[in-house]
């Protein structure tokens, strides 16, 4: 698995943790330093730091164009997986679209239900579609 791989999934286990919780995701982070002492890589930071900046209009995005689905009604790992790979593929330039929907899928198939990958493959390819002018 490589670093970035890890980072996302150490994202999602702060930003769960949190939603989880009822607390902001920078204490989540926070209270795993306390708590471990252990380092977080500054990717997982950024992943978890622009998911909740970007929050509001990436839920916006999901509850659009998740068909049949809101996003209380959403799995809470796939809510987190869906957000973090919408912030991927639409505001982070440095991940290739390709890969952050590939990611995304790959968290959903270790983390979440049988049904999942294909329900966030679909979602994510979607929005890679419609990218340009949700950006507009």
């Amino acid at each position: 698995m490589s670093a970035r791989s890890k980072a996302r999934a150490r994202a999602l286990d702060i930003l769960f943790e949190a939603e989880q919780r009822s607390v902001a995701a920078s204490d989540a982070m926070q209270g795993r330093r306390d708590r471990t002492e252990q380092i977080i890589n500054p990717y997982t930071v950024a992943i978890v730091d622009g998911v909740t900046a970007k929050q509001a209009q990436i839920d916006e995005i999901l509850s659009t164009y998740s068909q049949g689905w809101t996003l209380e009604r959403m799995p809470a790992v796939d809510r987190v997986i869906l957000r973090i790979g919408v912030w991927e593929l639409l505001y982070n330039d440095e991940v290739p679209d390709g890969v952050a929907v590939s990611e995304a899928v790959a968290l959903a198939r270790t983390m979440s239900t049988e049904e999942s990958p294909t329900f966030v493959n679909g979602l994510l390819g979607r929005l890679q579609q419609l990218k340009p002018t949700l950006l507009a």
